[in-house]
């Protein structure tokens, strides 16, 4: 596992040769620094959370970026916001040049504004996310339904026609339960998970978060992370959610933007284009990764998570997750919505980009009847959507009728 192959390595690589700087962000500890690690020789690494780094460059940045103009990578670069700056300052002395600066942040809303605002246009955006599915099946690079997507020619055939599984059911519920933070990966014991996520969700809310916000009731935003568990898959209802907190419900959608922008929780708007039925409008939530959510709802082992109410809505999330992970590794650029008409008609998943539209549809189950693909149907011809795609558990894919496909989960 040491050296699982990440999926963003290339594209990393690729973008150094189109931007003088690369940004990677994503939730505390899902792999940035050991990204780092795979830069050629002659790159120098500061860690802005070690303090003699941190005073090294903060002092003055503008004199650090000129004794040091490239090859320099700049970890945790949210703790010094003066660098954005000298950054943009230096870049625009030699902008011609590529690949001079890679910096990373660690759950920072105010990295992306610093990155959007003094280094739009100089800066190519890596959202990095933990171990995805095609890596720890170790197929990263391997041919696949959404490298497939990308051909816009493709058609539904073409997209699942000799596509191979990555790996059997036994390890994609693994994957599932375990979620894809590397740490529990390379430390497999239950004791040692347990753990983790205990000291994981401290240092998140108490390092990260209390350092951003630092006015924020912490007992309260515990509270609310505790409660995520529960509200992962749902549509959400700030009121419910700031009675049960006892606070605003701007207070409540504070702590869920929060949540959102630290790279925890997904907030899947509602899709909202060439409506004509009334649709629901809330947005619905996931937390990102399935094992933090299963560690929070205290869910013990994977047969456990079989019985349990949140099975269904946890499924669901991973599924979702993997889906954008890929995409993001891809460097594929995607919206993403959910769509629920008022009749309670849904789509799981909605994905626009320059490969079309596509409605997802997410089952734990390995049989599809013909009832399960009536809203997925309506929403393909409704819409103008290129495809309907059910994941699914099934032990092939399958075309179900004409722009409507079956694609197990461990052919992802």
């Amino acid at each position: 596992m040491l050296a699982m192959k990440r999926g963003y390595a290339a594209l990393l690589q690729s973008y150094l040769k189109s931007f003088p700087c690369v940004a990677l962000i994503g939730v505390r500890q899902c792999g940035k620094t050991t990204l780092l690690q795979t830069l050629p020789s002659g790159w120098r690494h500061f860690d802005l959370e070690r303090r003699a780094d941190h005073e090294v460059i903060s002092r003055d940045p503008d004199a650090f970026l000129r004794l040091h103009p490239r090859q320099v990578a700049m970890d945790e670069a949210q703790v010094a916001p003066e660098i954005f700056a000298a950054l943009r300052v230096a870049i625009d002395e030699q902008r011609a040049e590529k690949g001079r600066f890679v910096i990373t942040g660690s759950s920072s809303p105010a990295l992306l504004r610093s990155v959007s605002e003094s280094l739009a246009g100089r800066v190519g955006i890596i959202e990095m996310a933990p171990f995805s599915w095609e890596e720890v099946t170790e197929t990263t690079g391997r041919d696949s339904f959404l490298r497939r997507l990308q051909d816009r020619k493709a058609s539904p055939g073409d997209l699942i026609e000799g596509l191979k599984p990555r790996g059997e059911l036994a390890r994609a519920h693994e994957f599932w339960f375990r979620g894809g933070f590397p740490e529990p990966w390379l430390n497999p014991g239950e004791e040692f998970q347990e753990l983790w996520v205990e000291h994981y969700v401290l240092t998140y809310l108490f390092r990260d978060v209390k350092r951003l916000f630092p006015a924020l009731d912490e007992v309260r935003f515990r509270r609310f992370l505790e409660m995520l568990g529960g509200l992962s898959g749902r549509v959400l209802n700030y009121a419910e959610v700031a009675r049960a907190l006892n606070v605003s419900q701007p207070t409540a959608r504070d702590y869920f933007n929060i949540a959102h922008g630290t790279f925890i929780w997904r907030a899947v708007p509602a899709y909202t284009r060439d409506v004509v039925k009334r649709v629901v409008k809330h947005p619905k939530g996931y937390l990102r990764d399935s094992g933090l959510l299963h560690a929070l709802l205290r869910i013990p082992d994977a047969d456990a998570l079989l019985s349990h109410p949140q099975m269904g809505a946890s499924w669901e999330g991973m599924v979702v997750e993997e889906i954008l992970r890929q995409l993001n590794a891809l460097g594929v650029p995607h919206e993403y919505s959910y769509y629920r008409s008022g009749a309670g008609a849904e789509v799981d998943l909605v994905l626009e980009g320059k490969f079309g539209r596509v409605a997802i549809e997410i089952k734990h189950t390995s049989t599809v009847g013909g009832r399960d693909l009536r809203a997925l149907r309506d929403f393909v011809a409704q819409h103008k959507a290129r495809l309907g795609v059910v994941v699914n558990n099934d032990v092939l894919a399958r075309r179900y009728e004409e722009g409507l496909i079956g694609l197990p989960f461990t052919w992802l």
